[in-house]
């Protein structure tokens, strides 16, 4: 499943790496692509929303609440 979250404090490539090893944490087999100027993160992967969510969190960045399913 393809999911896409707006992280708001998205800012580099350092920012993307470390949501990248987060997620990682999670699904080593996600997929992950991120854009600091959109500050659009697309994930695909078998986890829940929340969890992705969440991890995103924990590395200390904040998801905005327009999160696709």
């Amino acid at each position: 499943m393809q999911i896409t979250f707006t992280v708001t404090d998205l800012a580099c490539s350092a920012c993307v790496a470390t949501i990248t090893q987060a997620i990682h944490s999670f699904d080593a087999q996600a997929k992950i692509t991120a854009n600091p100027e959109t500050k659009l993160v697309q994930i695909d992967s078998t986890l829940s929303t929340a969890i992705l969510q969440a991890a995103i969190t924990e590395a200390g960045y904040t998801v905005a609440e327009n999160a696709n399913p």
